[in-house]
Protein backbone atom coordinates (compact mmCIF):
# COMPACT_ATOMS: atom_id res chain seq x y z
CA UNK A 1 0.00 0.00 0.00
CA UNK A 2 1.73 3.16 -1.21
CA UNK A 3 0.72 6.41 0.49
CA UNK A 4 1.74 9.78 -0.95
CA UNK A 5 1.77 13.26 0.54
CA UNK A 6 3.46 16.56 -0.22
CA UNK A 7 4.18 19.93 1.34
CA UNK A 8 5.08 23.30 -0.14
CA UNK A 9 8.31 25.02 0.96
CA UNK A 10 6.41 28.25 1.42
CA UNK A 11 8.11 29.44 4.59
CA UNK A 12 8.81 28.62 8.20
CA UNK A 13 6.91 25.67 9.62
CA UNK A 14 3.60 26.64 11.21
CA UNK A 15 0.91 24.84 13.17
CA UNK A 16 -1.18 24.25 10.04
CA UNK A 17 1.71 22.44 8.32
CA UNK A 18 2.46 20.29 11.33
CA UNK A 19 -1.02 19.14 12.33
CA UNK A 20 -2.48 19.18 8.83
CA UNK A 21 0.18 17.10 7.08
CA UNK A 22 3.45 16.44 8.91
CA UNK A 23 2.18 14.71 12.04
CA UNK A 24 -0.01 12.21 10.11
CA UNK A 25 2.89 11.32 7.78
CA UNK A 26 5.26 10.72 10.67
CA UNK A 27 2.70 8.69 12.62
CA UNK A 28 2.02 6.41 9.63
CA UNK A 29 5.60 5.79 8.48
CA UNK A 30 6.83 2.29 9.07
CA UNK A 31 3.40 0.80 9.74
CA UNK A 32 2.90 -2.72 8.41
CA UNK A 33 2.13 -2.82 4.71
CA UNK A 34 2.42 0.94 4.25
CA UNK A 35 5.00 2.48 1.93
CA UNK A 36 5.23 6.22 2.57
CA UNK A 37 6.27 8.70 -0.13
CA UNK A 38 6.58 12.37 0.82
CA UNK A 39 7.81 15.17 -1.44
CA UNK A 40 8.62 18.86 -1.10
CA UNK A 41 6.53 20.65 -3.74
CA UNK A 42 8.98 23.31 -4.93
CA UNK A 43 7.34 23.60 -8.37
CA UNK A 44 4.03 24.42 -6.66
CA UNK A 45 5.80 27.04 -4.56
CA UNK A 46 6.71 29.00 -7.70
CA UNK A 47 3.14 30.34 -7.81
CA UNK A 48 4.01 32.48 -4.77
CA UNK A 49 7.84 32.63 -4.40
CA UNK A 50 9.93 34.64 -6.85
CA UNK A 51 13.25 34.79 -4.97
CA UNK A 52 15.56 31.83 -5.75
CA UNK A 53 17.55 32.18 -2.52
CA UNK A 54 14.35 32.19 -0.47
CA UNK A 55 13.11 29.07 -2.25
CA UNK A 56 16.39 27.20 -1.67
CA UNK A 57 16.47 28.19 1.98
CA UNK A 58 12.82 27.22 2.44
CA UNK A 59 13.53 23.75 1.02
CA UNK A 60 16.39 23.30 3.47
CA UNK A 61 14.14 24.40 6.33
CA UNK A 62 11.46 21.88 5.38
CA UNK A 63 13.98 19.03 5.45
CA UNK A 64 15.26 20.08 8.87
CA UNK A 65 11.70 20.55 10.12
CA UNK A 66 10.64 17.06 9.02
CA UNK A 67 13.69 15.40 10.50
CA UNK A 68 13.26 17.30 13.76
CA UNK A 69 9.61 16.28 13.90
CA UNK A 70 10.54 12.61 13.57
CA UNK A 71 10.58 11.68 9.87
CA UNK A 72 12.86 8.71 9.16
CA UNK A 73 14.53 8.57 5.71
CA UNK A 74 14.76 4.80 6.24
CA UNK A 75 10.98 4.47 6.52
CA UNK A 76 9.83 7.27 4.19
CA UNK A 77 10.89 8.09 0.65
CA UNK A 78 11.48 11.83 1.11
CA UNK A 79 12.39 13.80 -2.01
CA UNK A 80 12.23 17.07 -3.90
CA UNK A 81 9.51 17.41 -6.53
CA UNK A 82 11.79 19.12 -9.05
CA UNK A 83 14.37 16.33 -8.75
CA UNK A 84 12.01 14.12 -10.78
CA UNK A 85 11.92 15.55 -14.36
CA UNK A 86 9.07 13.23 -15.36
CA UNK A 87 6.59 15.22 -13.25
CA UNK A 88 6.58 18.16 -15.68
CA UNK A 89 6.34 15.86 -18.69
CA UNK A 90 3.34 14.08 -17.21
CA UNK A 91 1.78 17.44 -16.26
CA UNK A 92 1.81 18.52 -19.90
CA UNK A 93 0.39 15.21 -21.09
CA UNK A 94 -2.42 15.30 -18.53
CA UNK A 95 -3.08 18.97 -19.33
CA UNK A 96 -3.97 18.07 -22.92
CA UNK A 97 -6.94 16.12 -21.53
CA UNK A 98 -8.03 18.45 -18.74
CA UNK A 99 -11.04 20.73 -19.35
CA UNK A 100 -10.42 24.35 -18.38
CA UNK A 101 -13.85 24.51 -16.75
CA UNK A 102 -12.83 21.75 -14.35
CA UNK A 103 -9.92 23.87 -13.14
CA UNK A 104 -11.94 27.07 -12.90
CA UNK A 105 -14.41 25.36 -10.58
CA UNK A 106 -11.76 24.42 -8.01
CA UNK A 107 -12.47 26.00 -4.64
CA UNK A 108 -8.80 26.77 -3.90
CA UNK A 109 -8.45 28.74 -7.16
CA UNK A 110 -11.62 30.72 -6.49
CA UNK A 111 -10.59 31.31 -2.88
CA UNK A 112 -7.18 32.69 -3.84
CA UNK A 113 -8.80 34.98 -6.40
CA UNK A 114 -11.18 36.17 -3.69
CA UNK A 115 -8.13 37.04 -1.56
CA UNK A 116 -6.85 39.07 -4.57
CA UNK A 117 -3.78 36.87 -5.05
CA UNK A 118 -2.25 37.03 -8.56
CA UNK A 119 -4.17 34.76 -10.94
CA UNK A 120 -1.57 33.03 -13.08
CA UNK A 121 -1.67 30.01 -15.38
CA UNK A 122 0.30 28.16 -12.71
CA UNK A 123 -2.36 28.89 -10.12
CA UNK A 124 -5.13 27.75 -12.46
CA UNK A 125 -3.32 24.57 -13.55
CA UNK A 126 -2.10 23.75 -10.02
CA UNK A 127 -4.44 20.68 -9.86
CA UNK A 128 -2.91 19.25 -13.06
CA UNK A 129 0.59 19.36 -11.57
CA UNK A 130 -0.87 17.88 -8.38
CA UNK A 131 -2.45 15.10 -10.45
CA UNK A 132 0.96 14.35 -12.00
CA UNK A 133 2.50 14.23 -8.52
CA UNK A 134 -0.08 11.68 -7.45
CA UNK A 135 -0.24 9.52 -10.58
CA UNK A 136 3.51 9.37 -11.23
CA UNK A 137 4.21 6.99 -8.35
CA UNK A 138 1.30 4.53 -8.64
CA UNK A 139 -0.11 5.87 -5.37
CA UNK A 140 -2.85 3.84 -3.68
CA UNK A 141 -3.77 6.49 -1.13
CA UNK A 142 -3.11 10.23 -0.97
CA UNK A 143 -2.86 11.74 2.48
CA UNK A 144 -4.37 15.22 2.54
CA UNK A 145 -6.59 17.53 4.54
CA UNK A 146 -10.27 18.04 3.86
CA UNK A 147 -9.47 21.30 2.06
CA UNK A 148 -7.48 19.33 -0.56
CA UNK A 149 -10.16 16.72 -1.19
CA UNK A 150 -11.48 18.47 -4.29
CA UNK A 151 -8.00 18.54 -5.85
CA UNK A 152 -7.73 14.79 -5.26
CA UNK A 153 -11.08 14.29 -6.95
CA UNK A 154 -9.81 16.36 -9.89
CA UNK A 155 -6.72 14.13 -10.08
CA UNK A 156 -8.96 11.07 -10.26
CA UNK A 157 -11.13 12.74 -12.94
CA UNK A 158 -8.03 13.45 -15.01
CA UNK A 159 -6.78 9.88 -14.59
CA UNK A 160 -10.19 8.55 -15.70
CA UNK A 161 -10.08 10.73 -18.82
CA UNK A 162 -6.58 9.48 -19.62
CA UNK A 163 -7.54 5.83 -19.15
CA UNK A 164 -10.68 6.27 -21.24
CA UNK A 165 -8.53 7.63 -24.06
CA UNK A 166 -5.55 5.26 -23.81
CA UNK A 167 -6.52 2.24 -21.75
CA UNK A 168 -5.90 1.27 -18.12
CA UNK A 169 -2.51 2.91 -17.74
CA UNK A 170 -2.81 5.08 -14.62
CA UNK A 171 -3.75 3.82 -11.17
CA UNK A 172 -6.63 5.73 -9.58
CA UNK A 173 -5.68 6.65 -6.00
CA UNK A 174 -8.12 7.08 -3.15
CA UNK A 175 -8.06 10.13 -0.86
CA UNK A 176 -7.02 9.32 2.69
CA UNK A 177 -8.46 11.90 5.05
CA UNK A 178 -7.93 10.82 8.63
CA UNK A 179 -10.91 10.76 10.95
CA UNK A 180 -11.12 13.92 12.98
CA UNK A 181 -8.96 15.90 10.55
CA UNK A 182 -9.85 19.58 10.75
CA UNK A 183 -8.78 22.74 8.99
CA UNK A 184 -6.26 24.46 11.25
CA UNK A 185 -7.38 28.07 11.87
CA UNK A 186 -4.99 30.99 11.64
CA UNK A 187 -4.86 34.16 13.71
CA UNK A 188 -7.82 35.58 11.76
CA UNK A 189 -9.97 32.43 12.04
CA UNK A 190 -9.51 31.48 8.36
CA UNK A 191 -7.43 28.46 7.28
CA UNK A 192 -3.84 28.93 8.44
CA UNK A 193 -1.82 29.77 5.35
CA UNK A 194 1.41 31.62 4.65
CA UNK A 195 -0.35 33.30 1.74
CA UNK A 196 -2.92 34.84 4.07
CA UNK A 197 -0.34 36.07 6.59
CA UNK A 198 -2.20 34.42 9.49
CA UNK A 199 0.27 31.72 10.54
CA UNK A 200 1.64 30.79 13.97
CA UNK A 201 5.20 29.63 13.33
CA UNK A 202 6.52 26.81 15.48
CA UNK A 203 10.19 27.84 15.56
CA UNK A 204 9.64 31.52 16.30
CA UNK A 205 11.50 33.11 19.20
CA UNK A 206 9.52 32.95 22.42
CA UNK A 207 8.36 36.58 22.44
CA UNK A 208 7.55 36.51 18.72
CA UNK A 209 5.41 33.41 19.21
CA UNK A 210 3.64 34.97 22.19
CA UNK A 211 2.90 38.13 20.18
CA UNK A 212 1.40 36.10 17.31
CA UNK A 213 -0.84 34.12 19.64
CA UNK A 214 -1.89 37.17 21.65
CA UNK A 215 -2.84 38.75 18.31
CA UNK A 216 -5.47 36.11 17.48
CA UNK A 217 -8.65 37.92 16.47
CA UNK A 218 -11.57 37.63 18.91
CA UNK A 219 -14.93 39.30 19.41
CA UNK A 220 -15.81 41.93 22.04
CA UNK A 221 -17.61 39.64 24.52
CA UNK A 222 -17.03 41.01 28.08
CA UNK A 223 -14.91 38.97 30.51
CA UNK A 224 -17.85 37.92 32.69
CA UNK A 225 -19.99 36.74 29.76
CA UNK A 226 -19.93 33.28 28.06
CA UNK A 227 -17.74 33.15 24.96
CA UNK A 228 -18.75 31.59 21.63
CA UNK A 229 -17.28 28.10 21.20
CA UNK A 230 -18.30 27.32 17.62
CA UNK A 231 -15.52 28.35 15.25
CA UNK A 232 -13.26 29.52 18.08
CA UNK A 233 -9.65 29.62 16.82
CA UNK A 234 -8.34 29.61 20.39
CA UNK A 235 -10.24 26.47 21.35
CA UNK A 236 -9.41 24.70 18.08
CA UNK A 237 -5.68 25.34 18.47
CA UNK A 238 -5.62 24.59 22.20
CA UNK A 239 -7.23 21.21 21.59
CA UNK A 240 -4.27 20.24 19.39
CA UNK A 241 -1.55 20.95 21.95
CA UNK A 242 -3.16 20.67 25.41
CA UNK A 243 -3.98 17.70 27.62
CA UNK A 244 -7.61 16.65 27.42
CA UNK A 245 -8.48 17.83 30.99
CA UNK A 246 -6.91 21.24 30.31
CA UNK A 247 -8.88 21.60 27.08
CA UNK A 248 -12.10 20.63 28.84
CA UNK A 249 -11.44 23.25 31.49
CA UNK A 250 -10.96 25.98 28.89
CA UNK A 251 -14.11 24.84 27.08
CA UNK A 252 -16.10 25.05 30.32
CA UNK A 253 -14.73 28.53 31.02
CA UNK A 254 -15.85 29.64 27.55
CA UNK A 255 -19.33 28.29 28.21
CA UNK A 256 -19.77 29.78 31.68
CA UNK A 257 -17.87 33.07 31.36
CA UNK A 258 -15.66 34.76 33.92
CA UNK A 259 -12.37 34.45 31.98
CA UNK A 260 -11.14 36.88 29.35
CA UNK A 261 -9.66 36.16 25.95
CA UNK A 262 -6.25 37.44 27.05
CA UNK A 263 -5.99 34.71 29.69
CA UNK A 264 -7.05 32.06 27.16
CA UNK A 265 -4.41 33.24 24.68
CA UNK A 266 -1.68 33.19 27.33
CA UNK A 267 -2.64 29.63 28.20
CA UNK A 268 -2.57 28.70 24.51
CA UNK A 269 0.91 30.19 24.12
CA UNK A 270 2.25 28.19 27.08
CA UNK A 271 0.79 24.96 25.68
CA UNK A 272 2.23 25.55 22.19
CA UNK A 273 5.66 26.44 23.61
CA UNK A 274 5.77 23.30 25.76
CA UNK A 275 4.39 20.96 23.07
CA UNK A 276 7.11 21.83 20.56
CA UNK A 277 10.03 22.11 22.99
CA UNK A 278 11.55 18.67 22.10
CA UNK A 279 11.21 19.38 18.38
CA UNK A 280 12.92 22.77 18.74
CA UNK A 281 15.80 21.12 20.58
CA UNK A 282 16.24 18.41 17.91
CA UNK A 283 16.19 21.01 15.17
CA UNK A 284 18.96 22.99 16.85
CA UNK A 285 21.10 19.86 16.86
CA UNK A 286 20.46 19.23 13.14
CA UNK A 287 21.42 22.77 12.11
CA UNK A 288 25.03 21.90 12.93
CA UNK A 289 25.04 19.33 10.09
CA UNK A 290 23.90 21.18 6.91
CA UNK A 291 24.94 18.31 4.64
CA UNK A 292 22.23 16.07 6.10
CA UNK A 293 19.46 17.79 4.12
CA UNK A 294 21.14 17.14 0.75
CA UNK A 295 21.92 13.52 1.63
CA UNK A 296 18.33 12.78 2.62
CA UNK A 297 16.86 14.36 -0.52
CA UNK A 298 19.37 12.63 -2.82
CA UNK A 299 18.55 9.22 -1.36
CA UNK A 300 14.81 9.78 -1.74
CA UNK A 301 15.11 11.12 -5.29
CA UNK A 302 16.96 8.01 -6.50
CA UNK A 303 14.14 5.79 -5.31
CA UNK A 304 11.34 8.07 -6.57
CA UNK A 305 13.05 8.55 -9.95
CA UNK A 306 13.20 4.79 -10.59
CA UNK A 307 9.46 4.40 -9.97
CA UNK A 308 8.52 7.49 -11.97
CA UNK A 309 10.48 6.25 -14.98
CA UNK A 310 8.56 2.96 -15.00
CA UNK A 311 5.22 4.77 -14.98
CA UNK A 312 6.35 7.15 -17.73
CA UNK A 313 7.37 4.22 -19.93
CA UNK A 314 3.77 3.00 -19.72
CA UNK A 315 2.41 6.48 -20.43
CA UNK A 316 4.68 7.21 -23.41
CA UNK A 317 3.97 3.84 -24.95
CA UNK A 318 0.22 4.30 -24.54
CA UNK A 319 0.07 7.76 -26.16
CA UNK A 320 2.49 7.02 -29.01
CA UNK A 321 5.64 8.84 -27.91
CA UNK A 322 8.90 7.06 -28.69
Amino acid sequence: MRILSGIQPSGTLHLGNYFGMMQPVIQMQGQNGMEMFCFIADYHALTSIRNPEVLRENVRKVVLDFLACGLSPEKTCFFLQSAIPAVTELTWILGTLTPVGLLERCHAYKEKKAHRLPSSHGLLSYPVLMAADILLYDSDLVLAGKDQKQHLEVARDIAVKFNEAYGSVLRLPEPYVQEGTVVIPGTDGAKMSKGYGNTIEIFSAEEVLRKRIMGIQTDSTPVDQPKPTAGSAILSLYKLVARSPDYQQMLNEHIHGGTGYSAFKERLFEAVWLFFKPIRERREELIAFPEVADQVLKKGAIRAHAIANRIMERVRSAIGLR
